[in-house]
């Protein structure tokens, strides 16, 4: 018997259908690489990424993996004149996660939240459940019970 993350234990307090992947932790994967491990679409599997603006108001989006986050894009969704990455050494005090492991799900406090639109093609998204090694696939529809989130288009333009 595995030990839930708090993602998972919100996820099964609304009764939402999920699936959970493992991978080996160890293995320090990108997003990309654990797509492929998991033999997963690569844009289906979604990566999570908190920001702070000037405001100091923190932000969180989530990409597909193999795409980057477009600071202006999402600065204009945000509201803010503009975003940075936060430093990894503040994830953890700020989210409760580790880089690799942050789930979007059962943060320490609830951040505005914007998807990038893309999730709209599929039924389900896979991300992190908290902790490096697990992911979770669930729809939208449940992940909306948790958390309010916006879809937008906040990647880079392929060029």
């Amino acid at each position: 018997m595995e030990n839930k993350t708090n993602a998972q234990r919100m996820l099964d307090k609304i009764k939402a259908p999920y699936k959970c992947y493992h991978y080996d932790a160890a293995a320090g994967l990108s997003g990309a690489e654990i797509a492929a491990v998991l033999k997963q679409n690569p844009l289906q599997v979604f990566k999570t990424l908190v920001t702070v603006a000037k405001s100091k108001q923190h932000y969180v989006f989530m990409i597909p993996v193999e795409k980057e986050l477009d600071l202006k894009k999402a600065a204009v969704v945000a509201g803010e004149k503009n975003l940075e990455m936060i430093k990894q050494k503040e994830l953890l005090p700020l989210t409760g996660y580790v880089h690799g492991g942050c789930s979007p799900i059962a943060m320490k406090k609830v951040f505005p939240t914007v998807i990038d639109k893309s999730a709209g093609n599929f039924e389900t998204i896979i991300f992190s459940a908290g902790r490096i090694g697990l992911q979770v696939e669930t729809s939208l529809e449940c992940l909306r019970q948790i958390i309010p989130f916006k879809l937008a288009d906040v990647c880079r333009s392929e060029d």
